[in-house]
């Protein structure tokens, strides 16, 4: 059992969020921090351009309120949003925070997987913790 878990929040699968915040659940000892992570990619500086100024600073309110949601009702949950590139950003993140589990929702690998890798891949050979992969 683990006592501080990583669990990074993609808002495109609602479903794959919900289960991954069950099986953290289930593999947490009792009195485990749980943590939610959202990873914000740095949106190209030439579509920025195209958004009403307050747009970033909206969207981050937004997810940082959703992702409060989902962890209020997790015993010593937390939710957390940063900035950064997704897979080297849970990674640091898992670092820094002593993380000793991260529980990653994956989608079925493609073609583009094969060339550029997914992000929980990327975690998977790179963690320097236990990492559980959800299919």
């Amino acid at each position: 059992m683990y006592k501080n878990i990583l669990v990074p929040i993609a808002f495109d699968d609602d479903d794959r969020a919900a289960q991954a915040i069950e099986v953290a659940q289930a593999l947490s000892e009792s009195g485990a921090k749980i943590t939610l992570l959202h990873v914000i990619e740095q949106v190209p500086s030439y579509v920025v351009s195209y958004l009403p100024q307050e747009y970033m600073a909206e969207s981050r309110k937004a997810i940082q309120a959703e992702i409060s949601d989902l962890a209020a009702p997790i015993e010593n949950g937390s939710g957390v949003v940063v900035d950064g590139h997704s897979g080297r950003t849970i990674l640091d993140y898992a670092k820094e925070a002593e993380i000793d589990c991260i529980v990653i929702a994956s989608h079925r690998p493609g073609m583009q997987d094969l060339l550029i890798g997914s992000t929980a891949a990327y975690v998977v050979r790179h963690a320097a913790c236990a990492v559980h992969v959800m299919r």
